[in-house]
C-alpha cells in the first residue's frame, strides 16, 4: 500500500509539474509584436483576431477561391506568392495554418527571406526549383537541394530561405505554413528599404561595402 502511495504521489507531482510548466509558456505572437496597455478601451490589435459567433459562421468563412490562376510574375525578381491566410479565410483563426502559391518566371526567384511564425513546407508542381537555407549563427550552414515536381522540401521556422528558378520554363509551388499568419521578412527590402532608412555607415560596416554603395542599393528598394 506505501508503494502504491508512493507512486501515486510521484505520478500526481509529475503532473502537477508538468501543468506548471504548460502554463509558464506564452501564447505564439500573430504579429510582429503586442504592446500592453491596462485600459481595454485603448486596445486596438488582440493576439490573433476576435471570434464570430459559432452560430453564426457559415461556409465561405473557410473557403478561399483563386490558387488555380497564375501569379503575375512580372517584376525585379521574378516571382509572385498568393497568400491564402487569415486575412482571405477567417475560419482560419487560431487554426495554426496557412497556404501560398509561388510562381516563377524562367530564372525568377522568391528572394531570401523569413518567416517569423512559422515552418514552412514546399511542394513542386511544375518546373524545377534550387532552394535552400541557412541556420543560425554561428555556423550559418547552407543546406540546397534541386527540386524536381513532386518533390518536397521544408523551411525550418524563422531561418531565412529561398527558392531559384533554374529552368527555362515557368515553375509553379505550393507551400503550407504552420502559423495563420507566419509573417515574412525579406532581407534586401527590409536591410535596405527600410521606413526609415538605416543610417548608411551602419550598413557600411555591418556588410563592409562602400558608402556608395549602400546609398545605392537604398535607393532601388
Amino acid at each position: 500500500m506505501k508503494a502504491i502511495h508512493s507512486i501515486f504521489l510521484a505520478c500526481f507531482l509529475v503532473s502537477a509539474f508538468a501543468c506548471f510548466l504548460a502554463s509558464a509558456f506564452d501564447p505564439s505572437p500573430l504579429q510582429d509584436f503586442c504592446v500592453a496597455i491596462d485600459d481595454p478601451k485603448d486596445g486596438v490589435f488582440v493576439n490573433g483576431k476576435f471570434c464570430k459567433d459559432p452560430k453564426l459562421a457559415v461556409a465561405d468563412d473557410f473557403f478561399f477561391s483563386g490558387l488555380n490562376k497564375p501569379g503575375n510574375t512580372y517584376n525585379r525578381v521574378g516571382s509572385n506568392v498568393t497568400t491564402v491566410n487569415v486575412d482571405q479565410i477567417p475560419g482560419l483563426n487560431t487554426l495554426g495554418i496557412s497556404l501560398v502559391r509561388i510562381d516563377y518566371a524562367p530564372y525568377g526567384e522568391n528572394p531570401p527571406h523569413t518567416h517569423p511564425r512559422g515552418t514552412e513546407i514546399l511542394v513542386v508542381v511544375q518546373g524545377t526549383l534550387y532552394v535552400g537555407f541557412v541556420t543560425s549563427n554561428p555556423e550559418n550552414r547552407l543546406i540546397t537541394k534541386i527540386l524536381y515536381p513532386g518533390d518536397v522540401f521544408v523551411f525550418p521556422i524563422g531561418l531565412i530561405h529561398f527558392q531559384y528558378n533554374v529552368g527555362n520554363t515557368p515553375a509553379v509551388a505550393f507551400a503550407g505554413l504552420s502559423s495563420q499568419n507566419a509573417g515574412v521578412i525579406t532581407i534586401a527590402n527590409a536591410v535596405f528599404g527600410s521606413n526609415p532608412p538605416i543610417n548608411p555607415d551602419v550598413l557600411t560596416k555591418a556588410f563592409q561595402l562602400d558608402k556608395n554603395v549602400v546609398t545605392h542599393l537604398q535607393s532601388i528598394f
